[in-house]
């Protein structure tokens, strides 16, 4: 295993990479007027919000991506095609969440790429993911905890759903200044805690460069928010969380360590369908489930609170099954 120190230093460095970037490059969006632009049916609060810059996901990447290379290839000796494994998801998912959060600048609304496109463009990222993971001869099969089941072939949709599944659920929780960050850190760290469990030290690396990253990024991104991360940040987010439980070979578990997630996802299926039932009521006063407390009058760092708590929750109970 790699020594404390150098998994502080790998901390430090994602840390200090991803502060410095974002020190620099807020600034430049600014400037070029790379600002956010708020839905009209959301909270009338976060019309002030207009014009933050966005696509700080960007630099989240940049901040942990460099230093998991780094460390991987020049201390692990990792293969490139391993390396792959790991920083393909994260990279391909901020590429199309990089293209979206562009199209909304570029046209001043929130009408970026069309959901058909985005559904291709992840199915492209999963069929080359696919196609790496077979060639490291990973396990296709999924631990159900009292059973274990080989999907052979199948695995490939199961991962496919998995990932188009955690992406879209982080996506949906991006909606408060720091809610997505302080819950993808309390899930990175749950997952740091599992891959340390079972002596899987790369994964381990990647989760701590990672919870680095998002700790620099929450500095700028916690209310009020002085960046957002946009869909290249939360499409992101998402991806690495499923692809990390993947390589741990705890597939099933993802949903209590983005149990969060779960929860604001299934808050805009439940209203949706409800609404189109009932033709015109409501379960909630908004979805996702953050806006309908806001409008209850809860402040954002209150909801942020009341969710990061659900996930802390949620989180301890999956390190705790790991360890049964």
């Amino acid at each position: 295993m790699m020594t404390s120190n150098l998994y502080f230093f790998a901390f430090l460095i994602s840390f200090v990479s991803t502060f410095l970037l974002l020190v620099f490059f807020i600034p430049v969006l600014r400037y070029f007027k790379y600002g956010q632009s708020i839905r009209l049916e959301g909270p009338k609060e976060h019309y002030k919000k207009s014009g933050t810059p966005t696509m700080g996901g960007i630099f989240m990447t940049l901040g942990f991506i460099l230093p998991f290379l780094g460390i991987g290839i020049g201390v692990l000796k990792l293969s490139f095609q391993t390396c792959l494994l790991f920083i393909l998801p994260p990279c391909f998912y901020m590429m199309i969440g990089f293209i979206d959060d562009y199209l909304i600048i570029v046209r001043k609304n929130n009408q970026g790429l069309t959901p058909k496109m985005k559904i291709i463009l992840q199915i492209i990222g999963v069929v080359l993911y696919y196609f790496i993971f077979l060639q490291e001869k990973r396990s296709t099969t999924i631990d159900l905890y009292f059973l274990k089941v080989d999907l052979k072939w199948a695995y490939g949709i199961f991962i496919l759903l998995i990932f188009l599944g955690s992406s879209n659920a982080v996506n949906l929780s991006d909606g408060l200044d720091g809610l997505a960050t302080g819950l993808s850190i309390i899930s990175f760290i749950a997952i740091a805690f599992i891959a340390y469990f079972k002596e899987n030290q790369v994964v381990l690396l990647f989760s701590i460069v990672t919870i680095s990253s998002l700790m620099a990024f929450l500095l700028f991104n916690a209310n009020p928010a002085k960046i957002f991360m946009g869909d290249s940040g939360s499409l992101m987010l998402g991806a690495t969380l499923a692809n990390l439980m993947i390589l741990l070979e705890e597939e099933i578990l993802l949903v209590l360590v983005g149990l969060a997630f779960v929860i604001e996802t299934l808050s805009v299926i439940l209203q949706v369908l409800y609404f189109k039932i009932t033709k015109g009521k409501r379960i909630f006063l908004m979805s996702p489930l953050h806006h309908h407390f806001e409008l209850k009058g809860y402040t954002e760092w209150q909801v942020d609170l009341i969710f990061w708590l659900i996930a802390l929750l949620a989180c301890s109970l999956a390190i705790m099954i790991v360890l049964l």
